[in-house]
């Protein structure tokens, strides 16, 4: 005769705690300084006037919505650069990658990514590798869905490094609504692929510069899952295509 009990993390109690875990995604630490104000807000408003409490209560839920930090899964492969941000592919073209990283004799690849309000706001690594250069330049507060954001907006640039020596720039730029640009990256560390490193507030853009010999894998208009799509793989001998 079996008296075992049954493994307490088989109960429908556990499974639904999992299933809420996996289902709601975690909240990136920049957004729980708003979360918190608009708790205290709603908790506040509501013993003086219960519609602006209700109201409150869901600009709150949308904040924490919006500094959603969701897992991914990212591809394992050297040679991939995944996208390092949510949001939709307007643009790729070769272009001189932003002076403040250093000179470049040769122009590289840049990939385009423009995430709205709605978008996980995010950044990830797009490879592994080390964080060579960084650099912040003030800027202008341009519609980040416009070409000339890349180079007159406020952003946030970043020069890694992989093993194989390939480097690669991410640019993480204001838009017309967004004003706080964060990047917990420190020069001199190691990333991760897929790793979250950063995050802009209230809609922008995010520049990905690779070599120009990469091929491309994503065309514009497409929608770009951060940590996971890939946009380009790496390579020494093939001429870029772009698709």
């Amino acid at each position: 005769m079996n008296n075992a009990d049954p493994a307490p993390n088989n109960g429908p109690l556990h499974k639904l705690i999992r299933l809420t875990r996996e289902t709601v995604p975690p909240m990136h630490p920049a957004g729980r300084p708003f979360v918190l104000a608009g708790a205290f807000a709603t908790v506040l408003l509501r013993g003086l006037w219960k519609p602006a409490g209700t109201l409150a209560a869901l600009a709150t839920a949308w904040c924490a919505w919006f500094f959603r930090e969701p897992r991914r899964v990212t591809p394992e492969h050297p040679r991939h650069a995944v996208a390092p941000a949510d949001g939709t592919i307007t643009e790729i073209r070769h272009a001189d990658p932003p002076p403040e990283l250093g000179p470049r004799t040769e122009r590289m690849l840049r990939i385009s990514t423009f995430l709205t309000v709605f978008d996980v706001h995010v950044q990830r690594a797009p490879v592994s590798g080390e964080v060579t250069a960084l650099a912040y330049r003030p800027g202008a507060f341009l519609s980040a869905d416009l070409d000339k954001a890349s180079e007159d907006n406020e952003r946030n640039s970043m020069l890694l490094r992989t093993p194989d020596g390939h480097e690669l720039a991410v640019v993480q730029i204001a838009g017309l609504v967004a004003r706080r640009i964060v990047c917990s990256a420190e020069r001199g560390e190691s990333l991760t692929a897929g790793q979250t490193y950063g995050l802009i507030r209230f809609g922008s853009r995010v520049d990905l510069y690779v070599p120009a010999t990469s091929h491309v894998r994503v065309s514009p208009g497409q929608r770009a899952v951060g940590g996971e799509t890939v946009l380009a793989e790496l390579a020494d001998d093939n001429a870029a295509t772009v698709l």
